[in-house]
């Protein structure tokens, strides 16, 4: 069925569409992605945070994804000169690279609750329950080690903080006069709920991005995609390398 095209369609024009319509969607990505990202720096300004040092794991997801790029951009350039079973090859490994990036992420945040950080709940005073986000309870109580696996800063500088006592300190307090635990605690991370968005929003394009990868190396073997016809296949290079810049920005955002 993908190739009964309209012969009477110029086939320029029909990549041109196609590449025009991904370009769209990376354009509208781009800004939700860009609204969400400033709107968190903004309100994240004079207010307590938590800077998590990211897991080994996240950063071999990091390498992982740049490499998903590389085999990607390998796969489009065999096939463009004719080489089809190389593309395949290429392309296949691309899905087990995707496959494991997905894998390390899992991982990851699995490592990262495990000392108290991700989504916790907490009760209003109206006895409501509302999410929050690196809940610095949580992560006090936790096995998570102040100043190595994560730290609380205000405008970028570190809180201090006395271990034995699992009192935090405002940075100007060197002397640990006054107890801020209970302030930093009702006020840290209020605006969460982008984080939250980001996350999500991520995941949800990695699973398109797996499910594409997988469609078109499915095409390629029935040779729907073919040397003379390689727009499915470029049309699937701007998704996944849009994608993984998407993470190395959210991944900046999140922990450097």
């Amino acid at each position: 069925m993908e190739n009964n095209i309209d012969p009477s369609i110029d086939p320029a024009v029909r990549v041109r569409t196609k590449l025009m319509i991904m370009y769209f969607i990376v354009f509208s990505v781009t800004m939700m992605f860009g609204g969400l990202i400033s709107a968190y720096i903004v309100s994240s300004k004079g207010q307590y945070w938590v800077h998590l040092t990211p897991p080994t794991i996240i950063w071999i997801s990091n390498a992982l994804i740049i490499a998903s790029s590389v085999t990607l951009f390998l796969s489009l350039k065999f096939m463009s000169s004719g080489n089809v079973s190389r593309s395949k090859l290429f392309l296949a490994t691309t899905l087990a690279l995707g496959i494991a990036f997905s894998y390390t992420q899992y991982s990851g945040w699995s490592k990262l609750a495990q000392i108290g950080s991700g989504w916790g709940t907490e009760t209003s005073d109206e006895g409501l329950i509302a999410y929050s986000w690196n809940r610095i309870d949580d992560l006090i109580e936790g096995n998570a080690i102040y100043g190595v696996d994560y730290d609380v800063r205000i405008n970028d500088t570190p809180l201090l903080y006395n271990a034995e006592t699992k009192k935090l300190y405002a940075p100007n307090d060197p002397l640990m006069i006054k107890d801020i635990t209970s302030d930093v605690i009702y006020k840290t991370n209020s605006s969460g709920s982008y984080i939250w968005a980001l996350i999500m929003i991520h995941l949800l394009h990695l699973t398109f991005g797996l499910i594409y990868v997988a469609v078109n190396l499915r095409r390629v073997s029935n040779g729907i995609i073919n040397p003379k016809d390689t727009v499915r296949l470029r049309v699937l290079s701007t998704y996944w390398h849009f994608l993984g810049g998407l993470w190395l920005i959210l991944f900046f955002v999140l922990f450097l």
